[in-house]
């Protein structure tokens, strides 16, 4: 997990990973996974942004999204990952 910019509290890591294990539930053979966080130079109060990559054998799946805040970003990305992640495993079978 990093962090870009910022120091992310205890919380808010053990959050995210606690949501990117569950991804094994769907597929149990993800290789490795990455996290960023980092917060956007914009004006908007939609300014926190999560980035989440996810090495599976024969792919890489990513999911980029932008809102009010991290948990918000890390929940809808890890449902855009659990989306692909399916559609991964219904393809290898």
């Amino acid at each position: 997990m990093h962090s870009v910019h910022f120091d992310a509290d205890r919380k808010l890591v053990d959050f995210i990973n606690n949501k990117v294990n569950k991804l094994e539930l769907f597929f149990d053979n993800i290789i490795s996974g990455e996290v960023y966080l980092r917060l956007d130079k914009s004006s908007k109060n939609e300014n926190k942004v999560a980035e989440i990559k996810l090495a599976l054998p024969g792919k890489e799946v990513f999911a980029k999204k932008q809102c009010k805040s991290f948990e918000e970003a890390a929940d809808l990305a890890c449902d855009a990952l659990r989306r692909q992640v399916k559609k991964h495993k219904s393809k290898m079978s």
